[in-house]
């Protein structure tokens, strides 16, 4: 990629930083006093990944969704799903962690281009692992679905977040994340370069081309570093 990068975006969940939503869970029903087995997690995955899927397809709203997926154990606790929902978040926030490499690439990124977040999902959650993790001052942006009201792959969400950019080149945006279905199909809707954060190997989806596809942060450290040296010495060459 000889184009110059002015901004990188970041899907958060299973891009930037782990998202074990088991042990969330479990954390979170102990608190009640409850064993969160695996087949309850099963049980509850069945249905919140339906739900995600609806939400993404503007099927459901956010709220909806939140309620939902834990309608069933609000009624058998005899708690709210509000209740449950603001539990799950803070459960999570309090166990969560960067993926390999993630802090090394953003130091690296850090004062080379601007870096942003686009994720689907709960604006707390999101706010409390960039504190928790000490990451606040390398992202000049942070855009979360329940903030905008769509939810990638929308191209409302990524036409807000470009507003909020102050409408750059829309070429010059690297869109990175580990779902082709909403996180690369979303960016090349977009006209953002695209790239897909391909941890375990994965067959790509027929129709989905990202212009870049790797398998750990560490490994998109070193093709960005090329690609920003390559573009400035352009630059240079042009200039001279």
């Amino acid at each position: 990629m000889s184009v110059k990068l002015e901004w990188v975006l970041f899907d958060a969940d299973n891009t930037l930083f782990y998202f074990d939503a088991f042990s969330g869970l479990k954390r979170l029903f102990k608190k009640y006093e409850i064993y969160f087995s695996p087949n309850d997690y099963d049980q509850y995955q069945s249905l919140n990944t339906t739900l995600w899927i609806d939400y993404q397809n503007n099927s459901i709203s956010l709220l909806q969704l939140q309620h939902y997926r834990f309608e069933g154990w609000a009624n058998r606790l005899g708690v709210t799903t509000y209740e449950l929902h603001n539990g799950f978040l803070k459960a999570m926030g309090e166990i969560s962690n960067p993926l390999p490499g993630a802090g090394d690439l953003l130091s690296n990124l850090y004062g080379k281009v601007k870096i942003g977040i686009i994720t689907n999902g709960f604006t707390a959650l999101q706010e409390t692992r960039i504190r928790r993790n000490c990451f606040s001052k390398y992202f000049n942006l942070l855009i979360v679905s329940e903030q905008v009201g769509y939810a990638k792959p929308n191209p409302e969400i990524f036409n807000f977040a470009l507003n909020k950019m102050s409408n750059p080149s829309r070429h010059r945006v690297l869109m990175v994340g580990d779902n082709p279905d909403s996180d690369i199909i979303g960016g090349i809707n977009a006209g953002f370069s695209t790239c897909w954060l391909n941890h375990d190997g994965r067959t790509k989806p027929h129709g989905i081309n990202p212009d870049w596809q790797v398998t750990s942060l560490r490994e998109l450290q070193d093709l960005l570093e090329g690609s920003l040296r390559n573009a400035d010495c352009n630059q240079n060459l042009l200039k001279t």
